[in-house]
């Protein structure tokens, strides 16, 4: 039987200006979300946390914390955005054209807008992505741009794979 190897990730030399990378996974958010990171990040606006507040609001029902909703489009990127990011340099341009509530599955891709060497470092490249975070029925919800330092590809650290003790297998009825 053959061991392969999982998804590594890309390295500079993987990416393209023009690519899209429309990330795999899709992510419910929950009351318990949208109160957690409110609560850990320590804003302190109603509109996040109090139902009844929110009630009273145009939106009827909570938003979830923007910052959240920044937090959750990076993290589905970066198996194939920064899965071997160097550095994080940035986000620039956040829009949020549209709310997000509890109970909003989210969703997102990325273009490739820009690569090009670094001046500083020649064991990794500087990669500019457009991302796009849109709701269950296709409505954007965020837009960004960001800026990474991404390792070349043999540069990166070695993620240490460890192999389980070698033991018998014992085949079941025996």
């Amino acid at each position: 039987m053959a061991t392969k190897e999982g998804w590594q990730g890309r390295f500079f030399e993987d990416f393209e200006v023009g690519d899209v990378y429309q990330h795999p996974l899709g992510r419910t958010v929950t009351t318990t979300d949208n109160i957690w990171f409110t609560l850990l990040t320590q804003n302190t606006a109603p509109i996040h946390f109090d139902h009844h507040y929110a009630a009273q609001t145009e939106f009827g029902k909570p938003l979830v914390d923007s910052t959240f909703t920044l937090a959750l489009v990076t993290g589905q990127s970066v198996a194939d955005i920064s899965q071997n990011v160097f550095a994080n340099l940035g986000w620039d341009e956040v829009r949020l054209p549209n709310p997000v509530f509890e109970g909003d599955t989210i969703y997102s891709q990325s273009e490739v807008l820009e690569k090009r060497e670094s001046q500083s470092r020649p064991n990794v490249g500087i990669v500019t992505v457009h991302t796009t975070g849109y709701n269950q029925n296709g409505k954007i919800v965020i837009t960004f741009k960001r800026i990474i330092m991404v390792y070349k590809r043999g540069q990166a650290p070695k993620i240490p794979r460890l192999l389980p003790e070698d033991k018998p297998i014992v085949k079941p009825g025996a």
